[in-house]
């Protein structure tokens, strides 16, 4: 793992994390307990600061920014972030899976207990409503979903992460 300073800023993280052996941590990073970075993932806070929660999943290749002077980058607890996607300054609540290949561009809200379909461009300053999917390029709402179903969904594939990083330490 690649863990660098920037301006006196370095990455601190909890208890119980994974960090692949080539992923990449950088400048003002905060992460949580029980979270996971996967295989070639960049997290690079040099230009602004980077905010993960417990029990997030970041996978293969993604890519983790901000803006800088202008988008901070949060993201919440129970949260997955699939295989090369790109989180840019932007907010992520609770309980939210973001497909594969999808871009989130800077000042959008993503709300609790919500899917971002694989592929998906949630463009500057968009509002995901809660439970809700949301898909395409530009994504829209493609459907509202109950709660109770897609907190129970978004839980147990963080979770599988969990243990799937077991396997590795």
């Amino acid at each position: 793992m690649l863990i660098k300073s920037v301006l006196d800023k370095k990455p601190i993280w909890g208890e119980n994390c994974f960090f692949a052996d080539n992923a990449t941590l950088i400048g003002d990073v905060v992460i949580g307990d029980y979270t996971s970075i996967w295989f070639n993932s960049v997290i690079r806070g040099d230009v602004n600061k980077i905010r993960i929660g417990n029990n997030v999943n970041i996978q293969d290749g993604s890519v983790i920014h901000a803006t800088f002077k202008k988008s901070s980058t949060s993201i919440g607890n129970y949260v997955s972030v699939g295989h090369n996607a790109i989180i840019h300054g932007c907010t992520i609540n609770d309980f939210v899976l973001i497909g594969m290949g999808s871009i989130v561009m800077d000042n959008a809200i993503i709300n609790s207990n919500t899917i971002i379909a694989a592929g998906s461009v949630i463009l500057e300053n968009t509002v995901v409503e809660p439970n809700s999917i949301y898909g395409g390029t530009p994504a829209k709402k493609i459907k509202d979903i109950k709660q109770s179903r897609s907190k129970k969904e978004i839980e147990r594939i963080a979770k599988n992460y969990l243990i799937y990083s077991s396997w590795y330490k």
